[in-house]
Parts: C-alpha cells; sequence; structure tokens
C-alpha cells in the first residue's frame, strides 16, 4: 500500500531530522541542470512515441477521477518528493562512506520493490526470473543513477525526472506498449542513460552566456519535434477520429500503391453515408483491409457491405457487418508507410 510506504517515509524523516538533521540545497547550476532533465525527457518521449509508432499504442483509461487522484497521483506526487528528499539527505551525511552509500541504495529499492511485493509469486524459477527482470533491476538501476547524482544536483531535477517518468502512464491518454521485457529493458536503461548525461554536462566548462544560447537554439527544434510526434501519435494510435495506416499490399492499385498511408476517418455508426465507389477500411480476421465498396444491402434496420480491390479480379468472398467498419478513408500520403511495411514482413 502507498500509504503505508508513505507513513514509513515520513518516519524514516522525523527520525532522521531528530538525529543528523537536514541539509540547505545550494547547488549552483541548479537550473541548468533542470533544463538539462527536461531536455532529456523531452528526447526520451520523441524517440519513444516514434518506437510507438512500430509497437503500437494503448488506451490508458480516465484517471482524472476522485479515485484516480487518490490511488495514483496523491501518493505517487507526495512519495517521489520525500523519497529525493531523503536521498539527499542520506546521501550529504554519507559524502564517502561507501557503507553507508550502499545502505541508502538498498533502502530505495526496498521501497521500490516492496508496492509490488504483494502480487508476486515465487513458486518456480520462472516466477523469480520474472521478478528479478522485471522488478528488481529496473529498480537498482533507478535506484543507483538517482544516489549517484543526487549530490551533485541536489534532490529537485531527480524529482522532477521521477513525477513526468512515474506519471506519465496515469497523465497522457494514449502510451506506447510495449511488451514486458521491452518495458523492463526500457526502464533499466533510461535511469543510466539520464545519469551519464548529467554526467557529461558537469565534464564541459560553463560559460554561462554560451549556455544560454546553446539551449534557447535547442529548445526551439525540440518542441517542435514533440509538436510533430504529437500529430502522429493522434494519425496513428488509433482512438481518435482520424486514424493513420500503412497499405500492406497492392490490391488497391493504382490509386492506392503498396507503402502508401491512407489517412481514415471514422464512421460513428453513420452507416447510412457510405455510398457505392467510397474506399473503406475494415477489419477481417484480425487484418485491416483498405479496398472500394461496390454493394450495400439494408436489412431490419442493419447495414451489410461487399467490397473489391481495384486490382483484385474478382470481389471479396466475404459479407462486411457495421462492427467491421473501421471507417472511410479521406486522404493518401504516397510512400512514407514503407519502412512500416518492411519491419511488418520481417516480423
Amino acid at each position: 500500500n502507498k500509504y503505508t510506504i508513505l507513513l514509513f517515509l515520513i518516519v524514516i524523516l522525523l527520525i532522521f531530522k531528530r538525529f543528523f538533521g537536514f541539509e540547505k540545497d545550494r547547488h549552483r547550476y541548479i537550473k541548468d541542470i533542470l533544463l538539462e532533465t527536461i531536455i532529456f525527457l523531452m528526447i526520451f518521449f520523441i524517440l519513444y512515441y516514434l518506437f510507438g509508432i512500430i509497437i503500437g499504442f494503448a488506451k490508458t483509461g480516465n484517471n482524472y477521477t476522485l479515485v484516480g487522484i487518490k490511488t495514483f497521483f496523491i501518493p505517487i506526487i507526495s512519495l517521489v518528493i520525500l523519497e529525493e528528499f531523503l536521498r539527499y539527505m542520506m546521501m550529504s551525511k554519507a559524502e564517502d562512506n561507501k557503507l553507508l552509500t550502499i545502505i541508502t541504495v538498498l533502502l530505495f529499492v526496498f521501497l521500490d520493490v516492496s508496492s509490488t511485493i504483494n502480487y508476486v509469486t515465487f513458486n518456480s524459477a520462472y516466477d523469480k526470473f520474472i521478478f528479478f527482470a522485471l522488478t528488481l533491476l529496473p529498480a537498482i538501476s533507478i535506484n543507483i543513477s538517482l544516489s549517484f547524482l543526487v549530490l551533485k544536483t541536489g534532490y529537485k531535477p531527480l524529482i522532477l525526472y521521477k513525477l513526468i517518468m512515474s506519471l506519465y502512464f496515469y497523465i497522457l491518454p494514449v502510451v506506447p506498449n510495449p511488451n514486458q521485457y521491452l518495458s523492463s529493458v526500457i526502464q533499466f536503461c533510461i535511469p543510466i542513460l539520464y545519469a551519464y548525461r548529467i554526467h557529461i554536462f558537469f565534464q564541459k566548462n560553463h560559460d554561462e552566456e554560451v549556455e544560454r544560447n546553446y539551449r534557447k537554439k535547442r529548445i526551439v527544434p525540440l518542441f517542435s519535434s514533440l509538436i510533430v510526434v504529437a500529430i502522429l501519435v493522434y494519425l496513428t494510435s488509433g482512438y481518435f477520429n482520424y486514424w493513420a495506416i500503412a497499405v500492406a499490399s497492392g490490391s488497391m492499385e493504382p490509386k492506392i500503391k503498396k507503402g502508401d498511408v491512407v489517412i481514415i476517418k471514422k464512421i460513428n455508426n453513420k452507416f447510412n453515408k457510405l455510398k457505392k465507389g467510397d474506399v473503406i477500411a475494415f477489419e477481417y480476421r484480425n487484418v485491416i483491409i483498405v479496398h472500394r465498396l461496390i454493394n450495400i444491402i439494408k436489412e431490419k434496420d442493419k447495414y451489410y457491405f461487399y467490397t473489391k480491390g481495384d486490382a483484385n479480379d474478382k470481389e471479396d468472398n466475404f459479407m462486411i457487418e457495421e462492427d467491421m467498419i473501421v471507417g472511410e478513408v479521406n486522404h493518401k500520403i504516397p510512400y512514407i508507410g514503407i519502412p512500416t511495411v518492411w519491419l511488418n514482413e520481417l516480423n
């Protein structure tokens, strides 16, 4: 229970203050490190969502409810702030003491895995492997990385980093959908890359004017890239009114070629607006097919559709029902779907 862990952290902080006191965070480059953190996270999300075009997206559900706020937002925000504040205080006291450093890292690894331990079984070697690979390794990675950074950066940049990485799944309506093993690799690698990026920052000679101009030049293209990625996500996730898919066959040539991307507008049950000659997208045996309507039949307030590919000699040998319709094809973008088609064919 996150609230139990929260109470545990508060007790530790009170005990720590009683015996050791708190250190003030007076880091010189705090604003620069916050900006470096934001830039790193922007690059990560750009690449992550571009990768989502290949691996697919998942809908996260509506967490903006009283239950969602109580279950996710309040405990996660509180835990992150208290954990990183406590980490900074403990590492400040540990300084070069390796034993105290190891104890600090182990404490935070324990806190991370304790919230999931009730859902884990250890009945077999496979269960133990799953726990080690999917839970323990990412917890070790992030806590070693942040403990390495905290004395250089202070706790504020780490709070920002962890809040965004912990909450984006609950804030954004659509997220990339990697399998659990790939997700574990991402969770393991990203904190290490973040720690390395901040480490490189401290290896540089810092001319404030040069640094300021350099960051201004970087932020504009990064924000532009984020807008492009947001549009791509909007068109490829399938959760909005428009949907973009790459055509994987030549059945609609010459009008629509293999590797073209078509923009599909969802019809939202308005089947009466479809007419012969329209190009539609429909799902058949878990595959999205783009073909032309050649006949429409209405029986007992239900529509049934018959289609044919422009390049095919015969019409499709199956009937399409209403729940199979994805939408109507409005536009196409030539050739840009070729990489996606190639990747799917490799799989």
